[in-house]
């Protein structure tokens, strides 16, 4: 008994050194196999303003929908107010054209700005409006300068009240006519004095 009893004491400390050098070992192969291996993953790229985001992304929470909305609504109200003063300065524009050619036989080059510049806004108004370049019929087609101014004027005027009097969320098909009645009729009137097509 006496044996059996030596060699478990001689055993049991070699069996708790071996224990106590392994703990460390098994302890930190169990914290490093707990905690998820770093991946390299390539930063996803951000696409640039004003381009839209693909359908997957999360889904936009109320209050950030609420903000969209709000920023559509001012972007359109800006607009609209630009395109109010495009017609104010349009029909004002026809007027001067009007005044300052009435007795002249060919045009100069200030008016001929003044012509260049009422083209540049009438299409910009249609293209707000959503038109494009259509053929128009005039049924008084001018056939001289001096009727041409008038009728620009005149056109420029309808043009500009009817802009005016169209809420900003409606889409005008008059305002669209309107626009390719003065591009034709400011047309004709580069026939007329001889001027170079724009």
């Amino acid at each position: 008994m006496v044996k059996v009893k030596s060699s478990v004491s001689n055993t049991l400390p070699i069996l708790l050194r071996s224990i106590l050098i392994a703990l460390p070992f098994l302890f930190c192969h169990s914290v490093a196999s707990a905690q998820p291996v770093p991946r390299a993953t390539p930063p996803v790229p951000r696409p640039p303003e004003g381009i839209k985001k693909p359908d997957d992304e999360r889904p936009l929470t109320t209050f950030e929908e609420e903000l969209r909305a709000k920023r559509a609504i001012k972007l359109a109200e800006k607009d609209h107010e630009e395109n109010l003063g495009r017609a104010r300065e349009l029909a004002q524009i026809g007027k001067e054209l009007h005044e300052s050619l009435k007795n002249k036989a060919s045009v100069d080059r200030a008016s001929l700005k003044k012509l260049e510049r009422l083209e540049k806004l009438a299409k910009k108004i249609r293209g707000e409006a959503g038109g494009e370049d259509e053929e128009v019929s005039i049924v008084d087609r001018p056939s001289d300068m001096a009727t041409a101014l008038a009728q620009i004027a005149e056109a420029s005027e309808t043009l500009s009240k009817n802009v005016q009097n169209t809420p900003r969320q409606v889409v005008s098909a008059s305002v669209i006519t309107d626009a390719n009645v003065l591009l034709e009729l400011i047309r004709l009137l580069r026939v007329l004095a001889g001027l170079p097509k724009s």
